[in-house]
Parts: structure tokens; sequence; C-alpha cells
């Protein structure tokens, strides 16, 4: 009955009451009728149907309703992030919550219109409670166990039973899950579903990060008892059908700690002046099969998590760090792809095909870099050097040739956590990026536009990363903000080519505010995402793109893959196809998921840690530049990437007015006025690993007049 219901609802955009609906699908007695009233509950929780105000069902999607992830602030009030771009997040005031929770997913009736540049919604339904993530402090309480919870968004009381309590001190760090609501408020039964330590012990604090944002550390027993049958090195029968590449020179880059090696490279100059590229991806898939546990561990999982110097790998260790990454001296299975690439960077030509590889160095950035920029060969790489110096030469054509169709660089650096052995951070430093970390990401997108095309041109069912073009009215609202800076571009303003964002990029290039406005363009960017569908990749200007060079840490490439090793092999028939014709649907939305959680965790974990460190340096002076600036205050970033606030309420040398339209903020009396891209310097005034919040207050500067010295 159920899948009449929605049959009937969907075929038109029409809303039914209850009567009509018995007789459509032909309830004629008590039972029937008992079990429509069921289903139409049933789709109402599942938020798959939508009971109107005149009492009439209609199809979610036929309605007026709006759908998203309610965001709440601590003063109580939040913001609903809804999946279409076209509307901007909308604001829920405290009274219209209606009970909705931090992180629930929920339907919004708008109180404007959704064309409104303050768009405000009151919360009419909770489609789904996200609950299953709740980590927290426990401690002992009036004889009971309570739980500090670590999202101070959530307002929730938690008592865990006495009898649940054993074994448990104050300072655990716990997962929890919440059994049921006591007497329809605030307070909930508890459930200890995981002690993930104490607070105080090393890394519990990176721990307790992961499992609030859905992240597993620990690998299930079934996915472990697998890895009894994977080998820890390659057999004589698995290199049967595949091409002997161990006699050619093919080595990896890869940061100084890398232990999970995807990819390896290789290249020779042509007799025609073309560059012959090989790019070695490990066979992951040949050790993890398709219905095997590890499998569908790894499906779970979607993505390797890089937390500050943790790693929580897709894959055990066994395969990760062993006969899965491309060591070096050893036997390893690959898949290449080797293009033909002429001399104005068009691969002309390629082959895909199973391999097996030996990688002869694993090579490291910052050595790499010694070559290529200052001409200074590291010992051990005597006999690599000029390969390095034809890969620069091949990698700067490509480069060319991606930027001459506009790709586009927003040169933002990340920041890198250096901690000490028992988990403190000790030092924040912007992440180095050289010529060699450029050539290794010119390779690779040169592999994955390969690979794309290839599966693509034979309209096979596949995975893409995809990036949609921007929203004309948010690059309007930067380019407006850059004139009220100075900066005026010319040129169509519904212009959304990449090349009209790459220009706009280099006329920025060489002004003070770059590093601030660039990122500012760049958040006016959709997100990339996965798709079954071939939408393009608008950052990269690319008409085709997938991701295929690292199957150890992202499954999305695992899968592709699985699609190519198919095609190599013959196996591509109507059942394969219709096989994964379902299947990717589910993969590239769900990898997508999994992706988001994974950088918002990896963002908070930089977070705490940023104000870990900043704990030890309070009342230090720096320098530093605004980089946005808002009602409540002014945020100011470090040379380190460092960012804090200046709250409002600490510039007591008047009172200061938010322009919004200007984005400044003006003293009433002094006429002092705050500007992004200003320089500042600023003394730490606070800082809360446990909020992971940095708050910096500026500097009074000393300014010497006739008779005396004053503060400014």
């Amino acid at each position: 009955m159920k899948e009449r219901i929605l049959e009937i609802l969907k075929e038109k955009e029409l809303s039914y009451d209850f009567g009509t609906l018995m007789n459509m699908v032909k309830a004629e007695n008590l039972g029937d009728i008992q079990e429509l009233t069921n289903v139409l509950h049933e789709l109402m929780d599942e938020g798959e149907v939508y009971f109107t105000k005149k009492e009439k069902y209609m199809y979610y999607k036929y309605s007026h309703l709006k759908r998203g992830r309610l965001n709440v602030n601590e003063k109580g009030f939040g913001f609903v992030i809804v999946d279409d771009p076209n509307i901007e997040d909308i604001y829920i005031d405290e009274k219209n919550i209606n009970g909705a929770l931090n992180n629930d997913i929920v339907d919004v009736d708008l109180l404007t219109s959704e064309n409104d540049p303050n768009i405000e919604g009151k919360i009419v339904h909770i489609v789904k409670r996200q609950l299953d993530n709740i980590v927290g402090e426990f401690y002992f309480e009036n004889s009971k166990g309570h739980i500090k919870l670590d999202d101070k968004k959530l307002k929730m009381n938690i008592e865990i039973p006495m009898e649940d309590c054993k074994n448990l001190v104050d300072g655990y760090k716990v997962l929890v899950k919440i059994v049921r609501q006591i007497n329809n408020n605030s307070k909930f039964k508890g459930e200890i579903v995981k002690i993930i330590g104490h607070k105080d012990d090393p890394g519990v604090d990176i721990k307790s990060e992961a499992y609030k944002h859905g992240i597993e550390i620990d690998f299930p027993e079934e996915v472990l008892n697998e890895l009894s049958d994977i080998p820890t090195e390659v057999n004589m029968e698995d290199i049967h059908g595949r091409r002997d590449l161990r006699d050619q020179m093919i080595f990896t880059i890869d940061g100084d700690d890398t232990k999970d090696i995807d990819d390896a490279i290789s290249i020779k100059k042509l007799d025609n002046g073309n560059y012959e590229l090989g790019v070695h991806i490990a066979d992951v898939s040949h050790y993890v099969k398709l219905n095997s546990e590890l499998n569908k561990d790894a499906m779970d999982r979607g993505t390797s998590v890089y937390l500050a110097n943790t790693v929580i790998p897709m894959l055990p260790h066994k395969l990760s760090n062993g006969i899965c990454s491309l060591n070096p001296n050893v036997d390893r299975l690959a898949v290449s792809c080797v293009m033909e690439i002429d001399t104005k960077g068009n691969v002309i030509n390629y082959d895909i095909f199973e391999s097996v590889i030996k990688s002869r160095k694993q090579m490291t950035y910052k050595n790499v870099n010694k070559i290529l920029e200052e001409n200074i060969v590291p010992d051990g790489y005597e006999e690599f050097a000029d390969t390095l110096r034809l890969m620069r030469e091949c990698s700067d054509i490509i480069r060319k040739n991606k930027i001459s169709r506009g790709y586009l660089d927003f040169g933002q650096n990340e920041i890198k956590v250096i901690q000490d052995e028992e988990g403190n951070t000790v030092d924040i430093k912007p992440r180095e990026r050289g010529v060699g970390e450029n050539l290794i990401e010119d390779f690779m997108i040169v592999a994955n536009e390969t690979v794309a095309s290839h599966v693509y041109y034979m309209e096979l069912p596949f995975i893409y990363r995809v990036h949609e073009e921007p929203d004309e009215e948010k690059i309007n609202d930067f380019l407006k903000y850059m004139s009220l800076l100075g900066y005026q571009i010319t040129g169509k303003r519904n212009d959304l080519h990449p090349k009209r964002i790459q220009e706009i990029l280099n006329y920025l290039k060489d002004t003070k505010e770059y590093k601030i406005l660039s990122k500012m363009l760049l958040r006016s960017m959709k997100k990339a995402y996965y798709s079954k569908e071939n939408l393009k990749h608008y950052g990269l200007a690319s008409n085709c793109y997938t991701h295929f060079t690292s199957p150890i840490r992202r499954y999305p490439d695992l899968t592709v893959h699985r699609r190519l090793k198919e095609i190599i092999h013959g196996k591509v028939d109507n059942k394969t196809n219709s096989y994964w014709e379902q299947e990717l649907i589910y993969i590239a939305d769900h990898s997508s998921e999994k992706e988001r959680a994974s950088v918002e965790c990896e963002r908070e974990v930089d977070d705490m840690k940023v104000a870990e460190y900043m704990e030890k340096h309070i009342g230090e002076q720096y320098k530093g530049m605004i980089s946005s600036i808002t009602n409540f205050g002014m945020f100011v970033e470090l040379d380190n990437l460092i960012e804090g606030l200046v709250h409002v309420k600490t510039m007591d040398d008047d009172h200061y007015n938010y322009d919004d339209y200007n984005k400044i903020l003006k003293g009433e009396h002094t006429g002092n006025i705050y500007k992004l891209g200003d320089i500042v310097d600023v003394e730490v005034e606070a800082a809360s690993k446990e909020n992971k919040t940095v708050d910096f207050k500026l500097v009074k500067k000393k300014v010497l007049t006739k008779n005396n010295e004053k503060n400014m």
C-alpha cells in the first residue's frame, strides 16, 4: 500500500483528503482503513508526505515547505541550511524552533518570500532527529550520572542511570545514545555506547571530535577477521595477465610522514617531442572484494580522515600502509593510466591497464622542491634529478593548458598543526606548497580527466566529481564589495565562465587584501560533490572529471577502479550496468555526505588545536589583517593563519556601529573606520580549547603630542 500511495501523490501536484485516498486505494474494510492510517503516518514521519492546514495529504516535494539542517546559535535562534542553492539560509527565531535541536533535519514554513534577503521561517516538522553521535564529559551529581555535552548548541540534560555508571569516573569522554525523552522537556535518559577515554589522556580530544561527527575509529571484528586472508606481499599468480612495469623508473612523491601511498609516476620524452606520462595507482580493488566486510566498512566510512597528526584510515593498516601502499623496492599491483601529452598540454593518446610496478624511491616534497626550486640534489636523489626536471617541464605545460581554459587557483593556504608526543600543540604554521606539490596535482588531475572521459564516451554508468557554476547573485555581491574597496573590474556581470573568475583573481593578485578577498570569492563558489551525472567541474574548468587516484583513502576512487577493471576484462553487460545504475546513486550521495562530515571535523579539530596553542600565548601581541567584519566585531587573521575575534565590547575608545552596506565598523564620535584588509595590532585576550575560540583585543597605540604622550 505504501508504494501505491506514493505513486498516487507523485503523479500530480495535488492534495487529497483521507476519504479520497481511501477510495483510490480501495480501502473497504476496517483493516484496510487502519493500514492506510498507519502508512500515512509513517510517510509523514519519514518526511515523504505533508499534511496540509486543510487536512489534506500531498507529496512533500510539491508543498511550499523547505527542508534542511538546523544550525542553532548558543543564544537560542538558528538557521536552516537547505539543499536548494537558490535559497539562502533561513533564519529561525527562538520562538519558532518548536522543539527542534541542533543538526535536526526539519521542514520549514516560510514567513517571508524566499527571495527576501533576510529570509525567515518557522519549523513545522522534525523529519529526522540527529542524535546518533552525542559526545560529552561524564560527571556525577546528586547520585546520578550526567553528561556535559561537547556540542554547546544542544540544549539537553542527559541523565545516565546509576546501574550503567560502573567503571566510570568524572572526566571520562563518552559516546552517548539517547534512550528516551523525560517529561517532554529538555531532560533525556541516555546510554553509554563507548568510553572514549579520560579528557586528559593524549589523543582523546581528537577522538572525541571524530565520534561527534560520526567518524568510526576502530574496525569491527568481522572486518579484522578478513585480514587473515590478505597477503603481505604480491603473489606470482596475482601478476599473471598484468603488464610488467617493474623495470621502469617509477617512484612516489609524498609528504614526510605519508604511509598510505596511492600514486606513483613515470615519464619519458618521445621522439616526436611529446611526453609519455604514467600515473600508476594502487590496485586496492584486487584485495577489497565487492561483497566483503572490508568493502562494506570502507563504503560506510567513505574516506580516510586526517585530523592534525592523527589519521583515521578508510582501510585497516595491513592494506592502507601495507600491501596496497606503493612502498619502495617491493612489487605492487596497480592500475596504470599512461598518456601521451603534446607540447600544448593536450592528451592525444592514452592506455589504461592493470600493471605490476616496483617503485624505485619514496620521495618527499621537501627534497623534490630542493631539486626543482633550488637546484640542490639531496643524497640518494642523484639518479632521479633529470627525470624530475623533465616532469616539471611536462607539469608546466599541463598547468599552462589548464589555466588557458579557466582553471581556478585561489591560492589558499592551510594551517599545519605541530604536536609533541603527548598530543599537545606546540606550533601552528601555514602548510607549505611548492613546485613538487603542484607537479603531483597537475599529474593527478590530467589522469582523473582522462579516466573520466574514457568511461563517459562509452556511455556507461559511472561516478563523477562535479562542481557546478556559482550563483550569479553571489558573484555580483562579491563584485559590489570589491567596488566598495575601490576595485573595479569591467565586463558583463552575468558572465560566469571560469575565465571570468580567473580574471578577477588575477586583477586582485597584487592588492594588499588579496589573501582575504580570494577567500571570500572561494566562499562564493558552490561545493564540489560526487554524482552519477557528469555535470562538469567548474573550478578545474574541466568538461569531465572523476576521482581515480586515491583508492586507499576515498571510496569513490575504489568504485572507479571497479568500473575500469570491468571494462578492461570485457565484463560490461546489461546486468552490471543495471547494478551500477542503482548503486552509484547511493555511493555518490553517501560519499559526499561522509566527505562533508570529514571536512567539518577537520576544521573543528584545527580550531580546537589553534585555541589550545593560543591558551599558552595570552597577553602576547601580534600584527594581523582584518579578515571579516560583523555587527558584533571583526575577525583578525595572523600571518600563521590563526584567526581571532575582536569583539566590539573590547573596542572601548568609542561606540562602533556596523555599516552592513559598506561592511565596516565606524566610531560614532571619533569617526574611526575599520574595514576588510586593514592591518591592526592585536593582543591575545583569551583562548578556549573547549569552545574552540580565540579572542583578541586591539593594541592601543601611543601617539606623541606637543605636551604629553597619550593612548590612542
